[in-house]
């Protein structure tokens, strides 16, 4: 599963809502507070760009399903709705539908329809990351 921003928030406020006990500080508390900081700034940064990336691969994978003869889901047809788990739904149905356009594409050795569907990879990979931030000291 991989967890949504709202998730991810929300478990970053129940990890700091209650006081730690004693033997919790120090080191540990530091730590803690680091770790969720940090989720909270790749947080921010997901929901920045998140919606930008899912648009632009759910009309790439349209497209390639069009340059491979697939048919596109009804359910997917289209971005209807523009929150970041309604672009997922839409994603999860026609990333099913690639997987399976380049399944088809490999047994056929259609180099070409591969390479773009594996150059769709890579830029969608770069369109979702996310920057950690420089450590102390480094």
């Amino acid at each position: 599963m991989t967890p949504t921003v709202s998730e991810l928030l929300l478990g970053n406020f129940i990890a700091l809502m209650d006081p730690p006990p004693p033997e919790a500080m120090g080191d540990f508390m530091a730590g803690k507070v680091a770790v969720t900081g940090m989720i909270a700034m790749l947080a921010a940064q997901e929901a920045e760009r998140g919606a930008e990336a899912r648009l632009w691969e759910n009309n790439a994978i349209r497209d390639l399903l069009r340059q491979g003869g697939a048919e596109i889901p009804a359910d997917a047809a289209v971005d209807k709705d523009f929150a970041i788990c309604g672009l997922d739904r839409v994603n999860a149905t026609l990333r099913r539908a690639l997987i399976a356009l380049h399944t088809e594409a490999e047994d056929k050795g259609d180099r070409t329809l591969d390479h773009a569907i594996l150059r769709f990879y890579v830029k969608s990979a770069d369109m979702r990351r996310l920057d950690m931030p420089p450590m102390p000291g480094n």
